[in-house]
């Protein structure tokens, strides 16, 4: 028996992918599911850090399925290891196919945030 795919980590984001999102061949941009997913990434770090955090570094991404006009993005958060002032989070964009319940991974990454204060430089993460 086949397992069925599901999302890891936490609901943390969705929105609905609209026709000025789109490319010439009518997907939507991958910029744009990445955008969402380092928004993502960025509410789930400043709940973890408790105030403001920076995008440092993505690793690998790869789009597996494109986004429609009318899919739902359902972008999941889960943090991973955290250092002194850095964080990995590992996000992925999943697609709630238009007028369906059926989800299928668009793409996943894992995102480096680094804490920082009011003056834009790294502060200590605090421990959770």
């Amino acid at each position: 028996m086949t397992e069925v795919p599901t999302p890891r980590g936490q609901l943390t984001l969705r929105t609905i992918a609209m026709p000025a999102d789109t490319n010439a061949n009518g997907d939507i941009f991958g910029g744009w599911v990445m955008a969402r997913m380092d928004q993502a990434g960025g509410i789930a770090g400043v709940e973890r850090t408790q105030g403001r955090v920076v995008t440092v570094k993505v690793d690998s991404m790869t789009f597996r399925r494109p986004m429609k006009v009318g899919d739902v993005l359902c972008v999941y958060t889960e943090i991973g290891r955290v250092g002194r002032t850095s964080f990995n989070i590992h996000v992925e964009a999943w697609a709630q196919r238009f007028m369906t319940n059926r989800m299928e991974l668009v793409t996943d990454a894992d995102f480096t945030f680094v804490a920082i204060d009011d003056d834009g430089k790294p502060r200590p993460v605090p421990p959770s």
